[in-house]
């Protein structure tokens, strides 16, 4: 058989490598690339952690201070009542008149919980 010209004289297996270094190569290349895979989720969730964590807080102080101001408003309905029906019947009805209204919106919230599953 005839050769090219520009072509070197090299025996056909001996550039060959065995077919272990190969499967060994894909490997460690699949890995490596899993790996990087991973350092970009890890860099994502990073980011994304760092984004959320100034609004958490601030969400997390009015979360506390809205609650500050229900105790407040309860406190000062049991005080109301309290002028009208003694003390101690004025913050049963106080605790009774909030507690209603937790239950409602828990109810109405594990209502449309349902509905929307």
């Amino acid at each position: 058989m005839l050769k090219p010209p520009n072509e070197p004289d090299v025996a056909p297996g001996d550039n060959d490598r065995a077919v272990g270094e190969l499967v060994h190569e894909l490997i460690e290349d699949g890995k490596a690339y899993a790996r990087a895979e991973v350092g970009v989720v890890k860099a994502i969730a990073a980011a994304k952690a760092n984004a959320l964590k100034l609004p958490g807080i601030l969400f997390g102080g009015a979360f506390l201070l809205s609650l500050a101001a229900i105790v407040a408003l309860a406190v000062g309905v049991a005080m109301a009542l309290a002028t009208m029906i003694g003390p101690f019947a004025g913050g049963i009805a106080a605790f009774l008149l909030f507690a209603a209204l937790a239950g409602g919106l828990a109810w109405y919230g594990a209502k449309r919980l349902s509905e929307d599953l």
